[in-house]
């Protein structure tokens, strides 16, 4: 919660809305201003005990407030972007199970809204997971991709089924696969075909 508030309330200095001597609170489109209002005058739906509790302030009181955004803008002061890289580059900030089904969620009901970045790391995980299921019905291992020849029958199989249910590329499926270059996948399939 902390986190997700910090982020919203940095965010007008971080597109460099404000010059840096303007103070967080002069921004009129967040809501960090009203944050620092008295209880009286700020709007009703707007709850800051949590927000303030999470920052260790245990009142929402003149000093309280003031605490509040002092430490806004040592934070904004202070800003590590190593610290905020995952927040500000990423479009995931979790552990890997939440990434993963938030991918799976992707997957299903990809449309307009959603960036190339994270459709391509869905269409890698499902191709992941078709992987994993061929494994187990082949009885193989992963580094049986590497002892099998390029154009093993098994490799061809799992090659036709990632072209027919995912977008990965066909160089995406060479090197997880270990089938050399794209020219050979692509010459595997045909004769795959034809057959």
């Amino acid at each position: 919660m902390r986190t997700v508030c910090e982020y919203v309330h940095l965010n007008p200095a971080r597109a460099k809305l404000l010059a840096r001597e303007q103070p967080l609170r002069e921004y009129r489109w967040s809501s960090f201003g009203e944050y620092l209002k008295a209880p009286s005058r700020r709007p009703a739906w707007l709850r800051v005990d949590r927000v303030l509790g999470e920052t260790g302030i245990p009142k929402d009181s003149t000093a309280g407030r003031r605490r509040f955004e002092e430490e806004m803008e040592e934070r904004r002061a202070e800003e590590r972007s190593a610290q905020w890289k995952a927040v500000r580059r990423g479009w995931c900030l979790g552990e890997e199970q939440f990434r993963r089904q938030l991918l799976e969620q992707v997957h299903e009901r990809a449309g307009a809204h959603h960036y190339g970045g994270e459709i391509g790391q869905s269409v890698e995980e499902k191709a992941r997971r078709i992987i994993a299921d061929e494994l187990v019905k082949m009885d193989w291992e992963e580094a049986d991709f590497g002892r099998r020849r390029k154009g093993d029958v098994g490799k061809v199989r799992i090659a036709r089924r990632l072209r027919r249910e995912t977008t990965v590329s066909k160089r995406w499926i060479a090197q997880r696969l270990s089938m050399g270059s794209v020219s050979n996948v692509t010459f595997c399939l045909k004769r795959g075909r034809k057959r």
